[in-house]
């Protein structure tokens, strides 16, 4: 197993349909706090894809 595969396995990636269930939101309200730049996301094809640590950083933020 190679670094980078540990690595994904420690922070895995999520959707935004099942952000928007972890953060009890709607999917269109966590798509527009990623293209307002709250909340960061990779856009792969025509879809976006969060890591779980990104999320936790958001709640960590957006609790303060």
């Amino acid at each position: 197993m190679t670094e980078k595969q540990i690595y994904q396995m420690k922070d895995p990636i999520i959707t935004v349909d099942e952000a928007a269930k972890l953060l009890h939101l709607h999917p269109f309200t966590v798509l527009k706090l990623i293209k307002s730049k709250r909340l960061k996301a990779v856009k792969i094809g025509r879809v976006y894809r969060i890591r779980e640590s990104e999320l936790d950083a958001f709640l960590d933020a957006s609790s303060t």
